[in-house]
């Protein structure tokens, strides 16, 4: 048996043992809970506007006019002097062909007109002389009749003669193509070597001046086009600038193949606008509804539907709220209901954010 000391001291020690769970216990409940963390959010007013979806077709840069220009004569083509890009002036020499028939058909003509000349002065003389004998016996009117209208086809066949000479003269000038006026030569269609037949287009020129966008649209955007208030242009190289147009031309007739209209837009004051350059044709239209434009961090995914943290600027509590999108933006969701003109949402970190917690707004007041 242990000494009567020993037993005191381990009983002493059972007894520490068992109390030190109720100090603990008494000392946690001695200790205060923290007031819970108010978390700072950045947060954004709403606010509504009229809702606005503009139209957006793609174009092209085109030209006012583009002339399709070709020999108003048949031959062999001996040059082409310009290439597609080169920027021309009215009278420049685009291309030539062989003019050796019509060089021979204007010489074939002079002779005639030679010819001719000669008939007419033989036919004159006689007329003249048969008129001295006027008065004698040996003066028939039937005769005289018969050799002034002699002289008269004579003159007749001088006339002829020389508007040959013409045509073979302008014939000869069909042989050099030229520019008509002044412009960018776009497309070109031989080369030497080649026959070309008469009005076959060698050389295409658009003209310098007034540049327009050429767009296909639907046929169920046409009636908004033409009630369209205003239309704007945007040039893929100067996105920032929208540029002022005006519908000038629609085609009365769809593509066969696409089933769209070909629309012309008159620009009226665009001087960066090159040939065929990628346009985008804007048409505002004011909608019968509106919207409040957040930023996409603002929107919170619940579920299969999109919600919005609401937050009481008092108080600092958060509501999640269900709310309607009306459409997307490259960095923007536009809602059309849920909340209410001037609620605060909060707009960053909402995946991190809970429905019991407490939040104050960055730049308030702690």
């Amino acid at each position: 048996m242990l000494p009567r000391s020993n037993r005191r001291l381990n009983l002493l020690a059972v007894a520490l043992v068992l109390l030190a769970p109720l100090g603990l216990a008494a000392c946690e409940e001695g200790k205060t809970t923290p007031a819970a963390e108010i978390r700072p959010v950045k947060a954004e007013a709403v606010s509504f506007i009229d809702a606005q979806e503009p139209l957006a077709f793609a174009g092209t840069v085109t030209a006012r006019t583009e002339s399709a220009l070709g020999f108003r004569v048949a031959g062999k083509v001996l040059e082409r002097t310009v290439d597609p890009g080169a920027h021309v002036k009215a009278g420049t020499v685009l291309a030539r062909i062989d003019a050796q028939d019509f060089d021979l058909q204007k010489r074939n003509a002079q002779a005639a007109i030679a010819a001719a000349e000669a008939d007419l002065a033989r036919a004159r003389a006689d007329a003249g002389r048969y008129e001295q004998l006027r008065g004698s016996p040996s003066f028939n009117p039937a005769v005289y009749d018969q050799r002034r209208t002699g002289a008269d086809a004579a003159e007749a066949r001088l006339n002829q003669a020389r508007m040959q000479a013409r045509m073979a003269d302008n014939q000869l000038g069909y042989a050099v193509l030229r520019a008509d006026a002044d412009g960018v030569v776009t497309a070109v269609n031989a080369e030497p070597g080649q026959v070309v037949a008469a009005g076959q287009w060698v050389v295409k020129i658009a003209r310098d001046g007034e540049r327009e966008v050429l767009a296909y649209v639907p046929e169920q955007r046409l009636m908004e086009l033409r009630n369209a208030p205003a239309v704007k242009v945007a040039l893929w190289a100067t996105p920032d600038r929208l540029l002022d147009a005006k519908v000038r031309e629609v085609s009365p007739q769809a593509d066969a193949m696409t089933r769209t209209y070909a629309v012309r837009f008159a620009l009226s004051d665009a001087p960066a606008a090159q040939l065929g350059m990628t346009a985008t044709v804007v048409l505002p239209r004011k909608l019968d509804h509106r919207v409040a434009s957040l930023p996409l961090t603002a929107l919170y995914q619940k579920g299969r539907e999109p919600a919005l943290w609401v937050v009481d600027a008092k108080t600092g509590a958060l509501e999640l709220r269900k709310v309607t999108v009306a459409a997307y933006r490259e960095d923007a969701v536009l809602i059309a209901e849920g909340v209410q003109q001037g609620e605060m949402v909060v707009t960053a970190g909402v995946n991190k954010l809970d429905a019991s917690q407490r939040v104050r707004l960055l730049g308030a007041a702690r």
